[in-house]
């Protein structure tokens, strides 16, 4: 079966790329990754 057709009867399940190959949502945010990183650790670790 060609891949149209799967996707008619099954619907698009697999996306046609994955998590890795995607650009990350915070990539864009002034300050870079450290930023982020540091926004992401517990308040009792601070």
């Amino acid at each position: 079966m060609d891949r149209a057709k799967l996707a008619r009867i099954f619907g698009d399940v697999l996306p046609d790329t994955t998590a890795d190959e995607r650009v990350p949502e915070h990539a864009g945010e002034s300050g870079g990754s450290d930023e982020w990183l540091r926004n992401q650790v517990p308040p009792h670790h601070g």
